[in-house]
C-alpha cells in the first residue's frame, strides 16, 4: 500500500492528464455521431480480431478431440450402411421380415505407436478386448487397409502393418477383378508388390487395387492403392507390379477395426471341406 501511494504521489500529474484525456475522448464520442460511429466500428473490429484469434486457438487445441468425434461418427455410419450387411434371404422371400443381416461391425481406435522403418512393422492401438477387439480383425482407415490385429490385451492391441513382409493381402484389380497377392517388399514404405497377375491381363498405371474379399479378414472392395509401375516382364507368366499405397503410414492417427460377425461360420464350413 505504501508503494502504491508513493507511485501516485510521484506520477500524479501524469495520472491526472490521462484521466482528463479519457474523459475528453468520452465526451467527444458521446456527443458526435461521426466519432461515435468510427469508435464503435474500430472497437468491433478490434474485439472481433481478438475473438477470432481465441477461437482459432481453441479450435486448434480441440483438433484431436474433433478428429476422434468425426471418426466415431464415420464408424457409426459405416455400421448402418448397406456395405456392412449381406442379403440373408432371396429377394422374393422374406424370413421373419428380415431381408438383410449385418455381417461387419466397425469399431474406432487410435494409434498410439507406429513403426515404418523396420522389416517387420507393427502398430499399437488404444483399444483391446474390453472394446470388442479380437485377433485377426482388419484395421483400416477411410483411405484404405492398414493391417491386421495380431495380439490383444484388455485395453490395448497390436496389429501387423501392411509394412510387414509376413503379411499378404488377397487383392484384385478393380476394373477387371483379376486377383493376386499384395506383399510389402521391405524397400519403400509408400509401396508394395502385387503378384500372380497373368501377363495377358491388360493393366496400366493408375489402375485401382482393392481387397478381393477372398480372405476371412478383409471385406471386398477395401482400397489398397493404385498401380504405380509395371516392370518389364522377365519372361515369366505373371506381371511384376508396384502398387502405391493409398494410406500414408507415417501420418495415420485414427483407424477402424472391422469384425466379421459371420467369420466363424465361414471358417468352420471351409474347414469341413478341407478334411
Amino acid at each position: 500500500m505504501k508503494n502504491l501511494l508513493h507511485f501516485i504521489v510521484r506520477f500524479h500529474f501524469t495520472i491526472l492528464f490521462v484521466i482528463i484525456e479519457i474523459f475528453c475522448m468520452l465526451l467527444l464520442v458521446s456527443y458526435n455521431n461521426y466519432q461515435k460511429t468510427e469508435f464503435l466500428n474500430s472497437s468491433n473490429a478490434f474485439t472481433g480480431n481478438i475473438y477470432e484469434k481465441v477461437s482459432s486457438t481453441t479450435d486448434y487445441l480441440a483438433l484431436a478431440e474433433t478428429n476422434e468425434e468425426l471418426n466415431k461418427e464415420n464408424t457409426r455410419l459405416k455400421n448402418i450402411l448397406g456395405e456392412s450387411y449381406k442379403m440373408s434371404a432371396d429377394s422374393s422371400v422374406f424370413y421373419n421380415d428380415t431381408l438383410y443381416q449385418q455381417q461387419y461391425i466397425y469399431r474406432t481406435a487410435k494409434i498410439i505407436n507406429n513403426s515404418v522403418n523396420k522389416q517387420l512393422n507393427y502398430i499399437t492401438l488404444n483399444k483391446g478386448s474390453l472394446n470388442g477387439i479380437r485377433s485377426e480383425m482388419a484395421v483400416v482407415t477411410d483411405r484404405g487397409v492398414v493391417g491386421v490385429v495380431k495380439s490383444v490385451s484388455k485395453n490395448f492391441s497390436t496389429a501387423i502393418s501392411l509394412l510387414n513382409s509376413r503379411i499378404s493381402v488377397s487383392a484384385k484389380i478393380k476394373k477387371n477383378n483379376y486377383f493376386g497377392s499384395l506383399t510389402w517388399d521391405g524397400l519403400d514404405y509408400k509401396s508394395a508388390r502385387l503378384y500372380e497377375i497373368p501377363v495377358h491381363v491388360a493393366i496400366q498405371v493408375g489402375d485401382t487395387i482393392v481387397s478381393s474379399g477372398y480372405s476371412s479378414i478383409f471385406p471386398e472392395g477395401l482400397l489398397l492403392g493404385t498401380i504405380q509401375e509395371v516392370l518389364p516382364s522377365s519372361g515369366g507368366n505373371f506381371h511384376e507390379i508396384i502398387v502405391a499405397f493409398s494410406n500414408d503410414f507415417r501420418s495415420i492417427s485414427y483407424v477402424k477395426v472391422i469384425g466379421d460377425l459371420m467369420k466363424e461360420e465361414r471358417l468352420e464350413l471351409e474347414k469341413g471341406e478341407l478334411e
